[in-house]
């Protein structure tokens, strides 16, 4: 779709690189691939994992930030120009184990201010997200700390209700990771965090649109009742194995996140019959002003 510079702040990987690595270079391998793909910016999602693992990930996307910003200064650079790395988004490790979708439960850990401040010491500045469960035990005073912080707190990998989902925005989380994917189904009695992110005023949602993750008709329903500005685009990438463009499973059959671009999405959407400028402010205006990343002028 020939729309310009979009924002992808869920990706893991793409082609043969992701962030399971301390490799500087790997990180600005999947910009280059991102940007030529019509992304303009991007937000590494690190793994749940070993305290010291995350923070090797973290170690190798700041040094991939400063090798961009030396780039920046060659005058030769020719388009396609790599997508500008804005930090990280920490999927965990702070998530409920009974939605751990293709995520490994045992690199889980429970909510702990103490354990937080270990996991992004010398980081503050790139952290920009965190996934946590809102209902896991002391996660209210990990999401209260975040926030002080200036880091958004997504909510997800929850089997949070709708009222403990409430408490997590009371306590300062802003958004919602993958709307529908490894969280609490929605039920009409119980609508859990899904139903919060439906009719939430305030609070963003990550939405995957590539007709898999979330069904095309629930993606229209998405777009017809959700505040337009707090919906964001996400490719939730992986490495790819050969499955450029399509969702990606792992071998049990669970879903382990996408081939896709944000590019594909906004086609998929175009094709359902999404408006472009619709698209535009899913995939370039909301995660912009969520990240606080100002647009090119």
């Amino acid at each position: 779709m020939n729309l310009p510079g979009f924002i992808d702040l869920h990706t893991h990987g793409i082609g043969r690189y992701d962030t399971r690595t301390g490799k500087a270079d790997h990180i600005v391998k999947m910009a280059g691939l991102h940007g030529a793909s019509g992304t303009q910016a991007i937000l590494l999602s690190i793994y749940p994992g070993k305290i010291d693992e995350m923070r090797t990930t973290m170690e190798a996307v700041r040094r991939a930030m400063e090798i961009q910003k030396t780039l920046s200064r060659l005058p030769s650079l020719v388009p396609p120009l790599p997508a500008v790395i804005l930090g990280v988004h920490l999927e965990g490790p702070f998530l409920n184990p009974s939605r751990c979708g293709a995520l490994n439960k045992k690199s889980f850990a429970l909510p702990s201010v103490a354990l937080l401040k270990k996991l992004i010491a010398g980081y503050e500045d790139i952290v920009k997200i965190i996934t946590i469960a809102p209902e896991m035990p002391r996660s209210l005073s990990v999401i209260e700390k975040c926030a002080d912080m200036g880091i958004r707190v997504n909510m997800g990998h929850s089997d949070a209700t709708f009222k403990k989902a409430l408490e997590g925005k009371k306590a300062g989380a802003s958004g919602i990771t993958h709307i529908f994917n490894a969280m609490r189904p929605f039920h009409h009695r119980e609508p859990g965090l899904a139903g919060l992110g439906l009719i939430d005023e305030d609070l963003y949602i990550e939405v995957i649109a590539d007709g898999v993750h979330i069904h095309p008709r629930v993606l229209e329903l998405i777009f017809s009742k959700k505040r337009l500005d707090r919906i964001m685009l996400v490719s939730d990438s992986v490495k790819n194995r050969g499955k450029k463009g399509k969702p990606v499973y792992e071998s049990k059959g669970v879903l382990a996140g996408s081939g896709i671009t944000i590019s594909d999405s906004a086609d998929i959407l175009r094709e359902m019959g999404i408006p472009d400028a619709e698209i535009v402010e899913a995939a370039i205006d909301n995660p912009a002003r969520y990240v606080g990343y100002s647009l090119p002028v």
